[in-house]
This record gives structure tokens, sequence and C-alpha cells, in this order.
């Protein structure tokens, strides 16, 4: 069954009534925090952060993993939601590895701007390294109540990782841990070389990725979907905002501007919100 995207108590009916609520007033807060980028704030229509987070079930004084944050998109949220009780891992790039693609480096130095600009928010954050197979322990074994993995499972892929890397995942959380997934997504029936090649992967896919791994699909939702979204753009995903990439090499401004608008009409992908656990 779908959950609707703004049905929060819905979402969190199994747990205590307090509890959820108090929950849903720590994720609103984070959402609403004046440390937060403008950029970062204006995509939250597309990325719906406090629906995303109810959803998957955070609670205060879990451990949460997020896997490769980047530039600290979803970091800015999770940061202070985790304060006051749990411990935030932000697995990214190793900053000194010999394997660091320049990409990464850029990547995890605006990371790290990110978390010195504002101490008394990411002061706690304690930032780990994966990327498999050199660095497979971004927390300690058994440790995690909730992994989060944010539109990544398509560089897995790429990069010919996938199912090391949800083994590794599989094995940071404890017995009864989620892993929650948010993932472009492509329409049933597309090859494994399309979606490498476009970003967007099928549900199936997922599921059995991480059914592979020994972790059970507990629940999904359309909380990120987008029925605006063709997903047959000419650089995939990355046509997209907020990339836009399907307007390069436009030589005429007037042109340039009109693709990009067709693109905004569109917003962000269509996304699959894809719940897991690990049996206990």
């Amino acid at each position: 069954m779908r959950i609707p995207a703004l049905l929060i108590t819905a979402v969190l009916a199994a747990q205590p009534a307090s509890a959820a609520d108090h929950a849903a007033e720590l994720i609103d807060a984070a959402v609403a925090g004046k440390h937060r980028q403008a950029a970062n704030v204006a995509r939250d229509r597309y990325r719906h952060p406090a629906e995303t987070l109810a959803f998957f079930g955070w609670q205060p004084e879990m451990t949460v993993l997020e896997v490769s944050p980047g530039t600290g998109w979803y970091t800015e949220i999770l940061a202070p939601m985790t304060q006051p009780k749990g411990i935030y891992y932000a697995a990214n790039f190793a900053l000194l590895a010999d394997d660091l693609p320049p990409y990464g480096e850029r990547v995890q130095r605006m990371f790290l701007d990110l978390l010195a600009a504002h101490p008394g928010v990411y002061d706690h954050v304690v930032v780990t390294e994966l990327s498999v197979p050199q660095r497979v322990t971004p927390a300690p074994p058994g440790s995690v109540d909730m992994a989060l993995v944010f539109r990544n499972v398509h560089s897995w892929m790429r990069a010919g990782e996938a199912a090391e890397t949800v083994a590794v995942l599989h094995r940071m959380l404890k017995p009864g841990g989620i892993l929650g997934v948010v993932q472009h997504r492509a329409p049933e029936g597309r090859s494994v070389e399309q979606m490498k090649e476009t970003g967007y992967v099928t549900e199936q896919h997922v599921i059995d990725l991480m059914q592979a791994a020994g972790l059970e699909l507990v629940d999904r939702s359309d909380i990120n979907a987008n029925p605006k979204d063709t997903k047959d753009h000419p650089q995939g995903v990355w046509s997209l905002p907020p990339s836009l990439r399907g307007c390069g090499g436009i030589e005429d401004t007037a042109q340039q501007s009109a693709c990009e608008e067709k693109y905004r009409a569109i917003g962000e992908s269509d996304r699959m919100t894809l719940k897991f656990r690990k049996p206990a």
C-alpha cells in the first residue's frame, strides 16, 4: 500500500502518539532551521524531508548512518535532529585517499566547510568513510538503527559496487535496524545498462538488491513521486533540476532559457521511497 505524502501521523501510527509527535516536532524544527542554505530550502518541495524521515520512522535516540552525504543537503537536517540524544555518522569520501577522484575531493572539502561554518549545529557529526572494497566500516558493525541512502544506488551500479555496498550496510545495521532508500525511479523493464546510463533504477531492481543482502522490504511510499517526469531525457536524470545538463551546449541565450524552463516545469526526478529492515 502506498502512503500519501502528507500523512505523517498515519506513517507513525504504530508508535505511541507522544513519541510520534515528538519526532515530528524535531524533524520540523530541523527543516525550519536558520542554518540551512536558501538553495537547499528551495528544494524541500521536491525532496519532502519531513515526510520522508517520518515515513522511515526516525526517532531521536537513534544512531543514524547517512551514505554519501555529498555537500550536505540532508546533513543540514539530520545534524540538529540527532544532536540531543542520537549519533550521526556521515560516510563520505576519504579526503586523503590515493584513489579519490577529483570531484570527490571537491565535494568532501565543501562538506567539511559546511560543518565548520556552524560548529554549534555540526560539532557532533562523526565524519567517516565508505568506499568498497577499501573502506568498509563507516560505523561500528551492528550499531546503526537507521541507514539512509539518498539517490546513490545508480552510482553504486555504475561503479560495479552495488552488492558489496549493500552488504556493508547490512553489517552496520542492528538486528531490526532500518535502511531507508530514495532513488530515481525507472519504468519496469529497463535494462541494467539503461539504468546505469540514465540514473533511473527500477523499484524491483532495488528491492532485489536489498533482499539479496538479507534485508526485508517493510513498506514503500510515493512521497517523492513526480508524475510529470517522463524519464526519457537526453542526459538522463541529470537533464532535470538541479543539474539541468539536458540544456548543455545550447549557444543561443533564448533557446537556453527556454530549455531550462521546460525542465524546471517538470521539476526534480520521480523517486521511489522504500523502507527495508534487517531481520531481528
